[in-house]
């Protein structure tokens, strides 16, 4: 079974057990995934469904920043029960060890000397991570790493 054929199965079920924080979530997800798949004309892949939810939980991300930021709590604890139930749809992070591997093989692969070849290792990080990864956060990283090198 497509993750967007279990997406819209857990949706039935939270419609049914009457959890409607989950049933927002997994509407709004549906909902992203939808537009998605009308701009490209076709139906998503995994891959590009997980897309979408990490582009989901980056933004909640930064409006829960906000709603702390201007003293809304309870509209930033919202924000992360969302991200909490996206995230269960995607696979499992790469641990800080292996992401210091993978860096140091897109940097050895892509024969990266300097920050001006940050470009390439991010290309190759990106493909090799398939979104199991904060690409900002690994980028911080990538280039701390090329500018001390």
């Amino acid at each position: 079974m497509s993750l967007t054929e279990t997406l819209k199965q857990d949706m039935k079920a939270a419609l049914r057990a009457g959890d409607k924080l989950e049933l927002s979530a997994l509407r709004m997800a549906l909902a992203a995934i939808q537009r998605q798949e009308i701009e490209l004309r076709g139906k998503l892949e995994d891959d590009a469904v997980h897309n979408v939810l990490g582009k989901l939980i980056k933004q909640g991300r930064d409006a829960e920043q906000q709603f702390e930021a201007g003293g809304r709590s309870e509209l930033a604890a919202k924000e992360a029960a969302e991200i909490a139930v996206f995230e269960r749809y995607l696979p499992k992070a790469l641990t800080d060890d292996e992401i210091g591997k993978l860096i140091a093989r897109a940097i050895e692969t892509s024969a990266a000397t300097g920050v001006r070849d940050m470009g390439r290792v991010m290309a190759a990080i990106k493909a090799e991570a398939g979104g199991r990864v904060d690409m900002s956060a690994v980028g911080a990283r990538v280039r701390e790493i090329l500018s001390a090198g």
